[in-house]
């Protein structure tokens, strides 16, 4: 066993004391442990309300880093998914208020302000087709997610997607319970709303027959009838 392998394997995921205490100390496999445990959920929370792949990464690399220079001061009031992602949520907001004064419009949030997204997809094996699908289904759930307002966008990400408790979300966010409740129903009917109309428009273009799937048809009836009318007429009178 590696260094690294033994180093995660003495991790409990709720030790987080000795995690932190092994960081301070120099040990960065116990670091990487940590990012590895997170990565995906404070992605997708950068991701959510940057509403862009890249900036969400840098953000988070740079989160990660304010973290690592900061973890001595780490008093465990709250767990460390809760404090890496207001360092995320913090980073993402001062890259919004900069991007805010270079474009001189008024900010889309302030440090009182929080958000929420989501993104999914089933992991089992399926046929090409389905695959294909499956991306085409969660490409337009992501477009109408990134179309919600940033304070539904994070709640639905993070109850919906990572399927953190009402608790949980609330802590990590620093709001109340009530308002992680409501904005996250708000999210849903808003993504709801979204889709059907997605639907009704859709529904315009079912089962589409034009073009060359049209005059295909009609030559080849053509064909038949003018078929059947030259043998029609060589045929004897009586």
């Amino acid at each position: 066993m590696t260094e690294n392998a033994e180093a995660h394997s003495t991790f409990a995921a709720d030790d987080e004391r000795e995690v932190v205490r092994r960081i301070v100390a120099g040990d960065r496999s116990a670091f990487e442990w940590l990012m590895r445990q997170h990565n995906r959920r404070l992605y997708r929370l950068a991701r959510a309300t940057l509403r862009d792949g890249t900036e969400a990464e840098d953000a988070l690399q740079a989160a990660y880093l304010s973290a690592y220079r900061s973890i001595a001061g780490f008093r465990g009031e709250a767990t460390l998914l809760t404090w890496l992602s207001r360092l995320v949520l913090n980073e993402c907001y001062g890259r919004l208020r900069r991007e805010a004064r270079r474009q001189n419009v008024i900010p889309m949030v302030d440090a009182n302000t929080h958000v929420d997204i989501d993104a999914m997809t089933a992991q089992d094996s399926d046929s090409p087709d389905k695959a294909v699908a499956r991306t085409e289904l969660r490409a337009l759930l992501e477009r109408k997610l990134d179309e919600l307002p940033e304070v539904f966008r994070v709640v639905f990400v993070l109850r919906s997607v990572e399927e953190l408790s009402v608790e949980e979300t609330a802590q990590c966010l620093d709001i109340p319970e009530a308002t992680v409740r409501s904005r996250h129903f708000r999210a849903k009917s808003l993504l709801r709303e979204s889709l059907a109309h997605e639907i009704d428009l859709a529904e315009r273009d079912v089962f589409e027959f034009g073009g060359a799937h049209c005059d295909r048809v009609v030559a080849n009836v053509l064909s038949r009838v003018a078929g059947e009318d030259d043998q029609g007429s060589s045929a004897p009178a009586i």
